[in-house]
């Protein structure tokens, strides 16, 4: 294995270091991965909800929120229509327990068996003759514009949520809310899940109902000098984001008011002030006596809610603020303003409360499920709703828990990836999605866990089930190199069931490093799932063979189709021809380990180093584990592990201060060749929590490891 350690310039490391509070060796890490600018630095030092991006600035947001809300003032009949998987599961049950709560008459549906992902005609014309007026999409919906059309023949509205990537055609729906819609100005961050979405549609609705400012426009106003003159800056906001600014640089006695921009901006507005007595005189002083800007003090009221504000000028408070120092822009004082106005609502609303920890839980769990990267606001949302549910998780989710052996003890990204959502996600894969949101329903204690065996079960069925299917798809996928150039992998069958199409695939990715396709052949239909290596995205593959679909769909590198039965061999014969045009990167023999840091042995410690990888998490997509390399460290003692044949080998590193154990995988022929007891080492490492016994213990995973030279290097 290769080893490789980027060069950072040690001024970067230090000024990141001053300007954002945190250890030179955390801006170093950083540093190497690329993370400079403060608007993503933020999500990886900073955990408050605060954090988080304004739903509001979500497209489509207030239009969803102002239907909603007159549906539940009417008594409609509403339907929340999800899809089979975890993050579908999640978005509906988020979403289906909010609007229940507030009283409405919601009911939720989700695709069984075999039907095809997403909105179906079928659901439609049921829910509309039972008198339903309002369907709201959740992970699903921007690809189903015949569904939405025939909702607004028969007098439904729709609202969707969704987060998969668009068509050129758009559904004509009442709103839609995805991250993805091209927009100015866009969202700025276009990967969050589709709970995700359902949280800032549910947030956005508990804002709504709540604040006192919903859809009102409000000013902030501040006038400063400047030289001979003075700036008069305003920001106009909506929902606490802004949607315009103004600024006027006015130099006293030359102009009247009029002859501003101010009367036409500040028209019909309710305007708010730091120092309303301060800022009258200023403007009497700018443009004479007679004119009065009616505005309202706020710097007292702000102050009952942030107490660190009382008596400081926004100049001064420039200087305190937390938030303004991720800004990669000079920040004013009308950019402080706006961020006092907004944490003051947030706190006088009371709008982050027990609900948010209960919805996080499971927007966490859909966000990692859909492989969504752990980065920007997701790092909240996963990092928010892991604390969440090992402080008071949901009910259902304990008993899964508990049931599981993993009550009790500190939970990762990793834990909900591979433990808690594959048994969520094996009832949708089985074909009944509707039992786990059940589950996650459920009130009564004996259901619950009646449920949670059940879908505990399920999983073990579904692992069989996908060991058998293996033993059929990978052959066929073999076989297909050779017609297919070496660029693309197919598997299909009728023996293959549509729920493991997906994980084939992405086994099949993982075997062949190519983009893959496996397909369920039905009676009259076939779905498949596509798989993609980083660098192609599958929309290339798909829009190539849009015109074969029933329907199609999805994210760069997972995507899904439905097509008739009898267009299966034009596709394959399609694609053939596409499968020439993909570029795939050159296969490196040798893998490339990419390092964070170099340690000493006096930062080889619990205490140290712990924290620091504590404060990278989750780990993802997008954000892997921390790799450590480490010199001259001693074996003191070594275990050959694993039944029934040795295959792993456990040591006993002597770092100095402190001893730690160590496991390097798949190494056991290694031994008295590349390392034995009393060798110094070089190694290229991870550090995880061994869980044994009730007792958690930190250890290194050992990537590569090789004999060394004792170094005596400080951390970079």
């Amino acid at each position: 294995m290769n080893w490789e350690k980027r060069d950072i310039p040690p001024e970067l490391v230090k000024d990141l270091a001053a300007k954002y509070g945190c250890d030179q060796l955390t801006a170093s890490i950083l540093a190497r991965r690329d993370i400079i600018q403060g608007d993503e630095l933020r999500y990886f030092l900073e955990e408050d909800l605060r954090y988080l991006r304004n739903a509001f600035e979500l497209p489509g947001m207030e239009d969803a929120v102002d239907r909603i809300i007159a549906a539940k003032e009417e008594g409609e009949k509403v339907l929340v229509f999800g899809d089979r998987d975890v993050d579908g599961i999640t978005s509906t049950t988020l979403l289906w327990s909010f609007l229940s709560r507030l009283g409405m008459d919601v009911s939720w549906c989700l695709p069984q068996g075999d039907e095809p992902y997403g909105l179906s005609i079928k659901a439609v014309e049921e829910f509309a003759a039972a008198y339903g007026t309002l369907i709201i999409t959740v992970d699903c919906g921007v690809s189903n514009a015949a569904e939405v059309a025939r909702a607004r023949e028969l007098g439904v509205d729709v609202v969707i949520t969704d987060h998969h990537n668009l068509r050129d055609e758009l559904p004509d729906a009442l709103a839609i809310v995805n991250p993805k819609l091209a927009v100015s100005p866009p969202y700025p961050f276009r990967d969050l899940a589709g709970c995700g979405v359902a949280y800032k549609l549910v947030w956005a609705l508990r804002f709504a109902l709540k604040s006192q400012t919903y859809g009102q426009s409000i000013c902030l106003l501040n006038i400063r000098p400047s030289n001979d003159a003075y700036v008069i800056e305003i920001a106009k906001l909506r929902n606490l984001v802004v949607i315009d600014r103004l600024l006027e640089t006015v130099v006293p006695g030359m102009v009247g008011i009029t002859d501003t921009r101010l009367p036409r901006f500040l028209e019909g507005q309710q305007i708010l002030a730091w120092d309303a007595p301060l800022q009258q005189k200023t403007l009497l002083k700018i443009f004479g006596s007679g004119v009065e800007i009616h505005m309202l003090e706020i710097a007292a009221e702000i102050g009952k809610e942030i107490p660190q504000t009382v008596g400081k000028s926004l100049l001064r408070l420039k200087e305190l603020s937390r938030i303004a120092r991720y800004s990669d822009k000079v920040q004013g004082e009308l950019d402080i303003f706006i961020n006092l106005f907004t944490s003051f609502i947030q706190k006088r609303e009371n709008l982050f409360t027990d609900e948010d920890e209960a919805d996080l839980q499971l927007a966490s769990l859909g966000t990692v499920a859909d492989i969504m990267p752990l980065r920007d606001e997701n790092r909240i949302i996963v990092r928010q709703g892991i604390e969440a549910l090992k402080k008071a998780p949901r009910p259902a989710l304990q008993a899964l828990l508990l049931k599981m052996g993993l009550a009790g003890r500190r939970i990762s990204a990793g834990d909900l990836s591979w433990k808690l959502c594959p048994v969520i996600n094996a009832a949708g894969r089985m074909g009944d999605p509707g039992k786990a949101v059940n589950l996650l329903l459920r009130e009564d204690a004996g259901e619950r866990d009646r449920l949670a065996d059940e879908l505990i079960a399920l999983n073990e069925d579904r692992k069989t089930l996908g060991n058998d299917i293996w033993t059929k798809v990978e052959p066929l996928a073999e076989e297909s190199l050779k017609d297919f150039g070496g660029t693309l992998v197919i598997a299909a069958g009728e023996n293959i069931p549509r729920g493991v199409t997906g994980i084939m695939a992405t086994r099949l990715v993982s075997r062949f490093k190519a983009p893959a396709v496996v397909v369920s052949l039905g009676e009259e239909t076939a779905a498949g799932s596509c798989r993609s290596v980083k660098g192609y995205d599958l929309r290339s593959l798909l829009e190539q063979c849009a015109d074969l679909f029933i329907d199609w769909g999805g994210h760069d590198y997972a995507a899904g189709f439905s097509i008739e039965k009898s267009n299966w061999e034009p596709l394959r014969e399609r694609l053939k021809i596409v499968a020439r045009t993909i570029e795939l990167g050159e296969k490196d023999n040798e893998e490339t380990i990419t390092i964070d840091a170099e340690l000493p042995h006096s930062y080889l410690a619990p205490d140290i180093l712990i924290p620091l990888i504590d404060r990278f998490e989750p780990y993802g997509e997008g954000n892997r584990p921390l790799i450590f390399l480490a010199r001259g460290l001693k074996i003191s003692d070594m275990l050959l592990m694993g039944k029934p044949e040795i295959k792993h080998v456990k040591l006993t590193l002597d770092a100095g201060k402190y001893k730690w154990p160590g496991v390097y995988w798949q190494a056991a022929d290694k031994v008295k060749k590349e390392f034995d007891t009393g060798d110094q080492v070089d190694l290229v490492f991870e550090i995880t929590r061994n869980w044994f016994n009730h007792t958690e213990t930190p250890q290194l995973v050992i990537t590569d490891l090789k004999r060394s030279v004792e170094s005596g290097r400080v951390a970079t």
